[in-house]
């Protein structure tokens, strides 16, 4: 087997992670065809890699070969059918997502500035379905390009074909292949009228923290340049914004996703605990017309009403199981961190053996104390948590 000598470490923001059999780059939407193709026609083995967010892979690395998807370009795509004041954008997969809606921002398109210092690339978006401070991807998302590897073939998907939900899609399900490029509809912001000056301004505030790191009331739409430079302070607070210096930053992101329950199962919880309604599409109403029974159609019986749900905070459950922010497993390189208890961090020296043990430990102090299994948000390689 012949080994990088690049240690994937090197390759995620989490900084562990041994070497690969083979890493391969594809710097244009051709070669990235031409290089996934090749590998799904002569292996088994093959990862994908972006910006390395999300991602964390073991001590032992990974046993076949990674491509780094380093496509770049943003373009406007012409569409008759869009609605007044709306814009369509074509991203590729590779490209810097933050530097993606720094741009937006600066040309005066709104719809992702909510999403401003997610760290990783355009390509992943979908797969996550990204999302913070009131706006998700789904939000915007027109369609995607995507390379099938049942086909090899290039298709555009629409965004009502991903399936997408809460940090979820059917590529994150098992569909097998890659994201080429992302098509975007965002609101050119210089066309709503308001009273707060000529500035380009943002969707409807919809996030309560924001609102109040705002200053202004849900719904108020205030500059967007102004929405960006708030959520990249509030994200920096939490040690969410990537900084060499920072080992609050050495991280995966948020580790663990926010529990969806029951309302029943959240009423066993302590009261303070934070609660977040899930709105959940109405159902169709059960209706036979006469013609449909006189032609023997059976009578259509309405289905049972669906138990109302609702997101949990995982941070919340995590402290109050008794693991506080910068919390240690004795002798580990990986923390808690110091800002956030939803992530989990690399001191400087951590493996990836370390990362492992302290999330299984969250998992089980939660469940423990609380009787819910925590989920992990990134993709683990070699890792069992």
């Amino acid at each position: 087997m012949r080994v990088s000598a690049q240690p994937l470490s090197a390759l995620t923001t989490m900084r562990v992670g041994g070497p690969a059999e083979q890493i391969l780059t594809a710097h244009t939407r051709d070669e990235l065809i031409e290089q996934a193709i090749a590998l799904w026609g002569h292996r088994d083995d093959w990862l994908l890699l972006g910006g390395g967010s999300n991602t964390v892979i073991s001590d032992e690395g990974y046993p076949g070969a990674v491509l780094l998807v380093r496509t770049s370009g943003i373009a406007r795509i012409d569409d008759p059918e869009l609605a007044a004041g709306a814009v369509r954008l074509r991203v590729e997969a590779g490209h810097d997502w933050d530097a993606l809606v720094d741009e937006c921002v600066e040309r005066g398109w709104a719809g992702i500035e909510a999403l401003s210092g997610i760290p990783g690339l355009v390509g992943a978006a979908p797969v996550q379905n990204i999302g913070a401070y009131g706006q998700e991807l789904s939000d915007v998302l027109h369609s995607i390009e995507f390379l099938d590897a049942a086909t090899y073939e290039p298709r555009r998907m629409l965004a009502s074909e991903l399936e997408l939900g809460y940090r979820d899609s059917v590529i994150k399900q098992g569909l097998e292949g890659v994201v080429l490029s992302i098509d975007l509809v965002l609101a050119d912001a210089a066309v709503v009228g308001s009273e707060a000056g000529p500035e380009p301004l943002s969707e409807p505030i919809r996030f309560a923290q924001l609102a109040s790191a705002l200053g202004v009331e849900l719904g108020s739409r205030v500059p967007l340049r102004t929405v960006r430079d708030t959520v990249l302070a509030l994200r920096a607070a939490k040690g969410m914004v990537l900084d060499e210096s920072d080992y609050d930053t050495w991280s995966a992101g948020s580790f663990f996703t926010n529990p969806i329950v029951t309302e029943r199962f959240a009423r066993g919880l302590p009261e303070n605990a934070p609660r977040f309604p899930i709105v959940d599409p109405e159902e169709a109403p059960a209706f036979t017309s006469l013609d449909e029974l006189e032609a023997g159609q059976p009578l259509r019986i309405p289905a049972p009403a669906k138990e109302h749900r609702v997101k949990l905070s995982a941070a919340w459950l995590i402290e109050h199981s008794g693991v506080p922010k910068g919390y240690r497993l004795p002798g580990s390189g990986a923390s808690v961190s110091t800002k956030h208890t939803l992530a989990i961090t690399n001191r400087g020296a951590a493996s990836a053996a370390d990362v492992g043990e302290l999330a299984r430990f969250i998992v089980q102090r939660v469940q423990q104390e609380f009787g819910l299994v925590l989920v992990p948000e990134p993709n683990l390689y070699g890792i069992e948590v």
